[in-house]
This record gives structure tokens, sequence and C-alpha cells, in this order.
């Protein structure tokens, strides 16, 4: 019967957690300087009595005891926003200007801290031990690797990772679940055309860098369809152009900015090398000089096939079989969830987050994202039995 007991608990405690989770969104904070949010954080950690310390700056790892040794389920939750002023006109707004809950984040760290009072007041049947990851820069530039480079997981025995991610487009109630890949690996690549600049009437006397950008750029957006087989997902966007100072000048120079979407990792070697060799070649054939530059974002995110089964089971045990929905197209968008998934085996799974009554519901990263709060004692629940359901398969 623990299924039950742990969504009645979870149940009992839901004002308290959407109270939470509401003092979280009205202190957004960006990036690393989480100081506000990491401290709302540890008075609840100590408030519940359990033992974390710092890891990365602002990251929090904290643990709850199991009854065999050193062995471990991880859940992480990502506390940061989005740069991004709230248009949503609720009471617990955001207080700081200029940065949002858009993404859910702070329902997602309302939901481990709820899984944390759940567990520790199952601490003493807990089959192992709990790490409770906190992660700050998931929007950014990543906090799980900063956080896993300072020891997060050392000495402990991780048998299985999981965490959750806000989903508008299902109601409060479902889950989302996927059987291997659902998130893409991403990089990003700034682009310059240099050239000799001349007067607009004169353009035989220059280099019309925009026209050669222009072409490169085009030649982008035909690699995916014509390089990569079309069965496999894989997205080239151009961002960012920026050129020019006056419409009679033919600059020197033109910028443009973009990001490369992959599920394969041969598919995502192959594009960087011809979106390098397409920036080079054409200005180069066109009397201009191309160049690029790579930053290598996260990989793709892919879940243990029995790990999403288990989550799938735990979904129908504790809301009904009707709660589940197996997903079965991966998203091109990215968490850094995946470097924990890499180190050990894991699964990364959707909350619903609507409200299901027809409403329109604004998207993730959208000024007026505003999810049905009834969500975070769902996610603490299922996250509670997951970490102890998992617990029991890594005894085995």
């Amino acid at each position: 019967m623990q299924k039950n007991r742990m969504r009645v608990l979870a149940e009992a405690m839901e004002e308290e957690m959407i109270a939470l989770r509401r003092r979280l969104h009205a202190c957004a904070e960006l990036d690393f300087d989480l100081d506000r949010t990491v401290g709302i954080v540890e008075e609840r950690l100590a408030e519940l009595d359990i033992e974390n310390r710092r890891v990365a700056g602002t990251g929090v790892a904290a643990r709850l005891r199991g009854r065999f040794g050193n062995a471990s389920v991880l859940l992480r939750a990502d506390m940061d926003a989005l740069p991004l002023r709230e248009e949503a006109d609720v009471p617990w707004r955001s207080k700081n200007e200029g940065a949002m809950h858009a993404c859910g984040h702070d329902a997602h760290t309302a939901c481990l801290l709820g899984a944390a009072s759940l567990l520790r007041k199952l601490e003493d049947t807990l089959p192992c031990d709990v790490l409770l990851v906190f992660q700050p820069a998931e929007e950014t530039s990543g906090g799980a690797l900063p956080m896993l480079s300072e020891g997060l997981l050392d000495g402990a025995d991780v048998g299985a990772a999981f965490a959750l991610h806000c989903d508008p487009s299902l109601p409060a109630g479902k889950f989302g679940v996927h059987r291997g890949a659902c998130r893409a690996a991403s990089d990003m690549f700034d682009c310059a055309v240099r050239g000799r600049g001349t007067h607009g009437a004169e353009p035989h006397r220059g280099d019309d860098v925009i026209a050669i950008a222009c072409r490169t750029i085009d030649a982008l957006h035909q690699l995916v369809g014509r390089v990569v087989e079309p069965s496999e997902p894989a997205v080239i966007s151009i961002g960012s152009f920026h050129a020019g100072t006056a419409r009679n000048i033919l600059p020197e120079r033109a910028e443009f900015s973009g990001i490369l979407r992959t599920l394969d990792q041969e598919t995502r070697i192959g594009l960087k090398a011809k979106i390098r060799r397409t920036v080079m070649n054409i200005p180069d054939v066109l009397g201009a000089v191309g160049e690029v530059r790579f930053t290598e974002g996260y990989p793709a995110l892919v879940n243990d096939h029995e790990l999403a089964d288990l989550v799938g089971v735990a979904v129908s045990d504790l809301f009904g079989p009707e709660a589940l929905v197996r997903l079965t197209k991966p998203s091109m968008g990215v968490d850094d969830f995946s470097y924990f998934s890499a180190r050990v085996p894991g699964c990364y799974f959707m909350l619903g987050t609507g409200h299901g009554d027809g409403r329109d519901e604004p998207p993730l990263h959208s000024p007026r994202f505003n999810p049905d709060e009834r969500a975070v004692a769902f996610g603490a629940a299922l996250l509670a039995e997951i970490a102890v359901r998992a617990g029991e398969r890594h005894q085995k």
C-alpha cells in the first residue's frame, strides 16, 4: 500500500507545497546568481533536518540516509529562471524585474522539496540513500557539469537518476514518458564574412559581404534536407544577423549566429563539419573570407528504457493508467540533465501543468506562463515514489 500512502501524504501537503512554489516564483533569479532561491531551499532542508552542502557555488546537494550504505538514487531539480519581464497577472509574480520562472523551475524545486519531505517521513524504511540535487544555471551555461566536476557523485553508488519538467501541453495529473531519446544535443555557432567595403553605388569595387552571408545562410538551411537521412531529426537555425551602418555603404563585415540540434552523435559530428566547410568555402569562392566558431552545448538526453518503464508503472499505480502518456517523438529542446544520464542510467519525464479547462495555455518561456499549481503535489508524490522503487531495484 506504499503507493496509496505516498499520494495521501502528498495531498495533505498540497497547500504547503504551493505556498513554497509561490515564494520561489516571486524571487526568480538567473544563472548561478541564486542567493535568495538557495536560501529558501536550505531553509526548508534545515527544517526537515536533512544534511546538505553547497556544490558549484549555488548548487545544493542533500542526502537522505537509507538502510544499505552508500547505494543511492539521484533526484534533480533545476532552480534558475529566465531573463523575461513577467506578464502573468498573479499576486506572486516575480519581484525581480527582468527575471521570471517561465520554464517552471520554481515548480521543479518545490516538487523536489516536497519529495524530500515525503521521503523524510519514510526515512526509516528507505531502501537506499536518496541524493537530492538542486541545480543552478540549466538555462544558460549549465550547472550540471560543474556540480559533477566538483565531486557531486564522489563516494556515492548512484544506480539511477531522475528529473521532471513542466509541460503545459499536458493537463495537471498526467505525465509524459519517453523510452530512449527525449532531448537533443546542442551546439552553437558564430560566423562572420569579411571582405572589402565600398560605396553602395559601386559594388564592383568591393565585396558585398551581406549578399555573400545571405548565400551562405541559404546553403546552411539546405544542409539538413540534403545530407541528413529524412527520418533522422536535426535542426539548423540562424537566430541573429548583424551588418552595416548605413544604407549606402557596403560593410566590411557581416556576422550571424545560429544553433545546431541533433539526436545522433554521427549526425552531430557530420553536420558540424559541413557547417564549417559551407561557411569557409562559399565566401572564399566569392572573394571574401568566412569564419566560424563553435560552442559545444549539452549532449543528447537519452532515457534508460528500464527506468522509463519504472516511472510509467509508478504513474499508473499512483494516478491510474490514464495518467500515463507514452511519448514517442523526442523534443529538439535541450536539458543538461543529460550530463547526469550520461554518467548513470537516468529518466527525464514530463509533469503536466496545463489547467485542462480549455483555456489558452501559454507555452514554456512565455512571459504569461502560469501552471496549474496542483501539479506540484503530483510531481512530489511521483518523485518520492520512484525514488523508493528505484532504490529497491538498485538493491536487487
